[in-house]
């Protein structure tokens, strides 16, 4: 087993361990902190997978953009609403969640299935795409180019979904402030 396969056995325990986490914690607080370290983890296993674009996008928009959201929409959430979801049922398994359960059942065994039945070496678009030399190779540029792309033809669009975002964070304490009468 070389250093890269150890690397990848490590991020995916840790990512699966905080998601297990994540999803069976009552406490909302260390979950949402938790959720921190899955996806710390999905972006260390996107680094691994050579996807080095993607990983730090992974930490810029979610860990820096949405999971603060997440945390401004607790820290913003009023007292009686965590209160009532304290007061919800603690029964993992009750008659009121096995829909949930049915539909996560029937997920798992198509994902079961998918994975089993198809041979992703022998897929038809991917035999196409190597005979005809339509794959992209890896390389540093790639990246390069992204970056640049985003800060010249793309900067109004990028600039224009980072206001949109900051107006929905305004609107949102906005809102949760009005609701206490303020």
């Amino acid at each position: 087993m070389n250093l890269a396969q150890m690397l990848f056995y490590v991020m995916s325990f840790i990512a699966l361990a905080s998601a297990v986490f994540v999803a069976a914690t009552k406490n909302l607080v260390r979950s949402i902190f938790m959720f921190f370290i899955t996806l710390f983890a999905l972006a260390g296993l996107y680094v691994l997978a050579l996807a080095d674009f993607v990983a730090v996008t992974q930490i810029v928009i979610y860990v820096g953009g949405i999971l603060v959201l997440i945390l401004f929409a607790f820290m913003l959430s009023g007292r009686e609403t965590l209160n009532a979801m304290a007061l919800q049922q603690k029964q993992f398994i009750s008659i009121g969640k096995l829909p949930a359960f049915l539909l996560a059942a029937l997920f798992l065994i198509v994902l079961l299935n998918m994975i089993i039945k198809v041979d992703a070496n022998n897929l038809e678009w991917v035999k196409k795409s190597i005979e005809s030399k339509n794959d992209i190779p890896v390389n540093a540029a790639m990246t390069e180019d992204i970056g640049v792309g985003l800060m010249t033809r793309y900067l109004l669009p990028f600039e224009a979904i980072s206001i949109l975002l900051m107006l929905a964070l305004v609107g949102a304490a906005h809102l949760s402030r009005k609701g206490r009468g303020a």
